[in-house]
């Protein structure tokens, strides 16, 4: 399955009002594992940034004064996201100024727009899958790195790409999946490598040389706790099903 996940930066809160995306950052993701290819973009939006917008994300008028503008980006940006599952969080924000961008773009060309967006892609909103798993807690992106234990501390300012790939982890962390490590050799690349800053190397051995050494009762209780902290945080626990029990699972040495 192909997913992208995705974000962006705008100059205010309503495209109803007239603001305009001026930034995508979005990155994919091949059954659940970092492929390496990302799509980042400033935009140029035509209009003022207004004040409250750059304290969010520091991206000035300045700044964006020598960017291209979305009709000049929309069909290398489409072609990234098209038929795809978006991952976005509070998707109905961007999807709203992602297709605002191509009502725009219709008018402009007098052709047929690239959107919608619905029309073309899957949506996974991950607001609302964290809502669901954690009702009446706050599951904005930083209460959610918080929850699962994600390093978010490089972030001081919103940034689209970064925040895409703080949500890819977040996203794979709360459904259950790996975030950077692939043991497959035959789909581990390069790039996979670079996105994962992981290299594996892998060792022949011969059989009956690889010594097998059983966990020690604080071990075994440091993992029950750890497995614990897993279905607090996300509702179940991959391990007790791959056991076929329920907590007790926590007792058998990983």
């Amino acid at each position: 399955m192909r997913q992208i996940v995705l974000d962006t930066e705008t100059t205010g809160i309503d495209p109803r009002e007239g603001h305009r995306l001026i930034e995508i950052g979005a990155l994919e993701l091949v059954n659940r594992r970092f492929t390496g290819r990302t799509y980042h973009q400033y935009i140029n939006p035509e209009r003022e940034v207004e004040a409250e917008a750059i304290g969010v994300h520091g991206i000035t008028n300045e700044f964006l004064e020598d960017k291209p503008v979305f009709s000049a980006v929309a069909d290398e940006f489409w072609e990234f996201v098209r038929g795809a599952e978006l991952v976005i969080h509070n998707a109905a924000f961007d999807v709203g100024f992602i297709d605002h961008e191509f009502n725009l773009l219709l008018a402009a060309r007098g052709e047929p727009r690239l959107g919608p967006v619905s029309e073309h892609c899957r949506i996974l909103d991950t607001l609302q899958l964290a809502r669901e798993r954690h009702p009446g807690q706050r599951n904005n992106l930083d209460a959610l790195c918080k929850r699962y234990e994600i390093d978010n501390g490089h972030r001081v300012l919103h940034g689209a790409l970064l925040d895409a790939e703080i949500l890819a982890e977040v996203y794979l962390a709360m459904t259950g999946g790996q975030t950077a490590l692939s043991l497959d050799a035959e789909e581990s690349s390069s790039s996979e490598a670079m996105a994962s800053g992981l290299s594996i190397r892998r060792l022949s051995l011969p059989a009956g040389t690889l010594r097998v050494v059983q966990p020690g009762a604080e071990e075994l209780a440091a993992h029950r706790a750890k497995l614990e902290q897993i279905r607090q945080a996300a509702g179940s626990c991959h391990w007790d099903a791959l056991l076929g029990s329920t907590h007790e699972a926590g007792d058998a040495a990983p």
